[in-house]
């Protein structure tokens, strides 16, 4: 029977640095396993792509249904197993995380109350977007100083 719970799920593709490649959105109401095959699909964009794709997945996503999606695209999967509590088998999960709560600091998504698709995601586009701006900004600070660069990590 649906709840009918209120709210949004995200499905997010990152890339080893937490930067998000692609956002799909869902009612929370819906699970997790059905968002990975349009999540991924949004890896056809990105071409060439390493010889060995890995992605970490979190507990909703531990089924046959899954495994069978990811042997099918010659991806390898590591789930977060049932009964062994998350900060023990986070690993490189971490780095999704910190992207959605990156993502979650945008209120408008934290208290999303659309009705209308298109206007939840255009607003979670723009916030991947503008995270992903601040992540490269803040990678080029440290990787490329110049002499008059401001002592304070808060971006103006």
């Amino acid at each position: 029977m649906d709840r009918g719970k209120q709210g949004l799920k995200r499905s997010t593709l990152t890339d080893s640095n937490g930067i998000p490649l692609y956002v799909v959105s869902a009612g929370a109401n819906r699970h997790h396993a059905p968002l990975l095959h349009p999540t991924l699909a949004g890896l056809t964009g990105f071409t060439p792509l390493a010889p060995a794709i890995t992605i970490h997945l979190d507990r909703g996503y531990g089924g046959t249904p899954t495994r069978r999606l990811l042997a099918d695209l010659g991806i390898t999967g590591i789930v977060a197993q049932k009964g062994i509590p998350a900060p023990f088998q986070s690993g490189n999960r971490r780095m999704v995380e910190r992207t959605l709560s990156w993502i979650n600091g945008f209120g408008k998504l934290r208290r999303c109350t659309e009705r209308a698709g298109f206007v939840v995601d255009f607003s979670l586009f723009l916030a991947a977007a503008l995270t992903t701006t601040r992540r490269l900004i803040n990678e080029a600070r440290f990787r490329y100083p110049w002499p008059t660069q401001a002592t304070t990590r808060r971006l103006e």
